[in-house]
């Protein structure tokens, strides 16, 4: 049976995509709509914050194709569960603080869900994209999908953990960086931030690659080795590359940065165009490319328990929910360092 928080309100307000385009012509509006309802096997969650993502900015600004017309974005969401759809089991109980992350529905049965990739289902469907998400106060997740969270962060320090740090807990894990190898970071926003301390504490070198000189200052006060603008080569040559920032011509710069065998990875959802590359200048050697695709639940919880393990600094600006459009504009225009979180 259906059971809920006494005495929570009806409606909420959230704020909606109407025609995808520039953050800088608003096209978010704030609507208010009646609470949604859990249907089996969902949570209903009351928000607390949510993240927001690079993602989302793809999302609103149309670089990605619309999936679920005027969706709600946001899909890094911490926040507690208010009421249990039918069939939700025993994992999570009214007051809970659970999070919801980007990856919210696969189909179980594929070659790649049964062998452990079902962030390549076919089938896969999105918080904030294919679902209405977390610029919201209220939001629905499968519970399947909902993520328990480690304890000693706050909520706004939670939320960038659910996308941006899982995502770049997987480019990490396909990166195939050597014991205390030399890993290079193009970008330095709300997942290289998180990325650059997890690999430090594996003892890692890690070098920052980044046009912004505020960021550049960030990452050197994290105590990384090194900042240099995005083109400039690094000290040392890498063992292995993570390219956050969606700018195509910071692929061959990162390849030639490599040793030989070494691998650079792709970790956003959208980028330019790459430019046309020299082979021997490039791509010789056995030097990799991979692009990373969502992540799997096990990703995900794998990495919040490491989270619980290891003290992170999560570095958060933080945006009331009135002020959501601003967020994303201040995203657009690089105006924050780490990541940008709404808060309730």
């Amino acid at each position: 049976m259906n059971s809920s928080i006494p005495g929570t309100e009806e409606r909420g307000k959230l704020w909606r995509t109407s025609v995808p385009g520039s953050v800088d012509d608003s096209p978010l509006h704030l609507c208010d709509e009646p609470r949604p309802v859990p249907t089996s096997g969902e949570l209903l969650i009351a928000v607390q914050a949510c993240g927001v993502c690079r993602t989302d900015l793809h999302v609103v600004e149309g670089d990605l194709p619309v999936h679920e017309p005027h969706v709600v974005p946001g899909h890094e969401i911490v926040g507690v569960v208010a009421a249990l759809g039918e069939e939700c089991g025993t994992a999570f109980r009214i007051g809970d603080r659970v999070g919801v992350p980007w990856l919210r529905h696969t189909c179980g049965t594929c070659s790649f869900c049964t062998a452990g990739k079902e962030n390549l289902c076919a089938e896969s469907r999105y918080t904030g994209w294919d679902h209405d998400g977390g610029f919201a106060q209220w939001a629905v997740v499968p519970v399947d999908y909902a993520l328990t969270l480690p304890d000693g962060y706050r909520n706004a320090e939670l939320a960038p953990l659910l996308c941006a740090g899982i995502i770049g807990y997987r480019a990490l894990l396909l990166a195939e960086l050597p014991e205390q190898g030399v890993l290079g970071l193009y970008g330095f926003g709300g997942s290289a931030h998180i990325v650059a301390q997890l690999a430090r504490s594996a003892g890692a070198t890690v070098h920052v690659m980044t046009r912004d000189p505020v960021a550049r200052e960030f990452a050197l006060s994290l105590g990384l080795d090194s900042a240099q603008d995005t083109y400039a080569a690094p000290p040392q040559q890498l063992d292995a590359a993570i390219v956050f920032a969606p700018v195509g011509e910071i692929v061959p710069a990162a390849l030639e940065a490599l040793v030989p065998g070494g691998t650079v990875v792709l970790a956003g959802i959208h980028m330019t165009d790459v430019p046309a590359m020299d082979y021997q200048r490039h791509l010789f050697h056995e030097k990799r490319l991979r692009s990373v695709e969502a992540n799997t639940r096990e990703n995900a919880r794998a990495f919040l328990e490491i989270c619980g393990r290891i003290d992170l600094t999560v570095q958060t600006t933080e945006y009331p929910f009135s002020r959501a459009p601003d967020a994303l504009r201040d995203l657009r225009h690089g105006r924050f360092a780490g990541a940008a979180v709404i808060v309730m």
